[in-house]
């Protein structure tokens, strides 16, 4: 019986999950996120953080961000040589970035930041996983421009996106 029900629930949550995700873009080229009045919500590499005119806003890639039978799914139909010899994703996620496109989105003052792994200390030895942590957004304005201990532009990143800004921030931790 939960088998019959899996069957169905499965194919639908796999293309409710592909129909939220945007691949239309153009590669190589940046443009400006709008205001819309609704709630989107995104993954993406942050490539910078730019404070200007008062405002705080990201450069971000937008990347298709796939998690366990979904990501198999992707990785057999995108590398089918690897996905025979394997069997799979390596670590229950796969990464489909084919644009190299950025969008400049605006922070919302009160934006909400949540990480998994950072600098504490500034000493490698102390680098520890803290799942969820809570942190202000200048302490992560803070440690994103630090990137002797941990780069942390190189972690995909959830972000929650209201009327033109964006609201919260989550950190994917990848190992």
């Amino acid at each position: 019986m939960i088998k019959k029900r899996f069957v169905y629930v499965l194919p639908f949550a796999v293309l409710l999950f592909l129909s939220l995700i945007s691949t239309a873009s153009t590669g190589g080229t940046r443009v400006d996120a709008e205001s819309s009045g609704s709630t989107q919500n995104l993954t993406v590499y942050l490539q910078s953080l730019k404070s200007g005119n008062g405002t705080l806003s990201i450069e971000a890639d937008e990347i298709d961000w796939y998690q366990g039978e979904a990501a198999n799914q992707v990785f057999a139909e995108r590398e089918p040589e690897a996905y025979a010899e394997i069997g799979g994703t390596l670590n229950d996620y796969y990464i489909v970035n084919d644009s190299d496109t950025t969008t400049t989105y605006t922070i919302a003052d009160h934006a909400a930041v949540t990480m998994q792994l950072f600098d504490h200390t500034g000493n490698l030895g102390d680098l520890d996983i803290q799942w969820n942590e809570k942190v202000t957004l200048q302490q992560f304005i803070d440690e994103f421009n630090k990137t002797d201990i941990v780069d942390l532009s190189q972690f995909p990143y959830h972000i929650t996106i209201q009327d033109g800004e964006i609201i919260s921030i989550v950190q994917q931790y990848i190992p």
